[in-house]
This record gives C-alpha cells, sequence and structure tokens, in this order.
C-alpha cells in the first residue's frame, strides 16, 4: 500500500502514529504564571543533543481557552520553565488521566492523586515517584506547519533518578518498564534489553 498524505489514506484510522513508533512518552509538568500546576502526557517527545543535554515534545492540538495551543505550550511561554516526567508501566492509569481535556484551572497532579515534589534548578512541580525526571529551561517554542503544531525545545538543567533505578551505576529501565506510546489507543512497556557494539568500538 502507498499514500500521499494529502489525498488520505482510506483506511478506518490514520496510520501515522502508528508507523512512528513505539515513542517515549514526555509527562511534562508546568507551572502556569498564576502559579497554578499542570501535568500532561505527550507522545512526540525525545532527546535531542548530549552537550548541553536538550529534549523536545510536540504540542498538536488546542484548548478554546488557551488562544491557539493548550496548557502546557501557554504555561511554558509564560514562565519559560517545564520538567520531563519519565512514565513507568505502573503510573499509565494516573498518566491517562491527566491527558484529558480538562478546564485550564484543574491541576492534574491533584485530580489523579499523584504526588508532587519541586524542582530542584526551575521553579516548577515534578511528578515525585518518577523513575528520572528533567528539569529544563526553555530555548526556543517553533511553530510548525499546521493548525495547532508547536515544536518545544529546551536545556536540561537538572536530572532526578529514583535510587532504586540506578543499579551497578547504570539507569536501568528494566526497574520500572518505560511506558511509550504506539498507534490507535494502544501502548507498549519495554521489558526487554539487548546490547549492541557499533563497528569500531
Amino acid at each position: 500500500m502507498f499514500y500521499r498524505p494529502e489525498d488520505g489514506h482510506g483506511l478506518p484510522h490514520n496510520p501515522f502514529n502508528a508507523i512512528v513508533a513505539p515513542r517515549p512518552i514526555g509527562w511534562i509538568s508546568s507551572r502556569g504564571a498564576d502559579g497554578s500546576d499542570n501535568l500532561a502526557p505527550y507522545s512526540f517527545f525525545n532527546a535531542v543533543a548530549y552537550v548541553p543535554p536538550q529534549v523536545m515534545f510536540a504540542s498538536t492540538s488546542a484548548k478554546p481557552d488557551r488562544d491557539g495551543t493548550k496548557d502546557t505550550v501557554a504555561n511554558i511561554r509564560d514562565t519559560g520553565v517545564f520538567c520531563v516526567n519519565i512514565v513507568e508501566r505502573a503510573a499509565a492509569a494516573a498518566m491517562n488521566r491527566t491527558s484529558g481535556p480538562w478546564p485550564r484551572d484543574t491541576d492534574e497532579f491533584t485530580d489523579a492523586a499523584i504526588a508532587r515534589a519541586e524542582c530542584a534548578t526551575i521553579a516548577c512541580a515534578r511528578v515525585a515517584d518518577a523513575p528520572a525526571a528533567l528539569e529544563c529551561r526553555l530555548i526556543q517554542i517553533v511553530e510548525l506547519r499546521g493548525a495547532h503544531n508547536f515544536l518545544v525545545l529546551g536545556e536540561v538543567t537538572g536530572v532526578h533518578m529514583r535510587d532504586d533505578c540506578v543499579v551497578d551505576g547504570r539507569f536501568d529501565v528494566t526497574r520500572f518498564h518505560p511506558l511509550a506510546r504506539l498507534g490507535y489507543k494502544d501502548y507498549t512497556a519495554v521489558s526487554e534489553v539487548f546490547s549492541l557494539e557499533r563497528p569500531g568500538e
């Protein structure tokens, strides 16, 4: 099968995000200029550089009360900071709860009964029990083609790792099974790890 996106795929559901999968989930916490906390998952998320460490996520929809975007991007525009919380398999239900189209004054930490802690390098909350959390300062928000599509780039200024996930000096994902997004309504969790050496190593 071949299709041009501009012509449509002719399938019952869009296959694009099933093809580009699995995708790590950035559970993004942000704080509004009024001090209110927000927490929402984004599956267009990844690390993009080592030195300095940088990450990105993209927001692709909008809420009527947020001027063409969503709470997360609006908050980051106002404050210039955010935190990426890594989602473990055990937190799937809580993460999913925070994905709802709640009013801007909803505190997802409270709504989903998620423990929060203050970040160390930025004025923002983080998921207290997350396997890892990356505190970030905004580098740039890029407006992408299409309605409501924004790419957010941040520099990591602080890294939290849960003690039980550090084994023999390595961050061990098998201790918590990172949750990842597939297509449609599907998810997966990392349960198997193998190593390869690059040629010449």
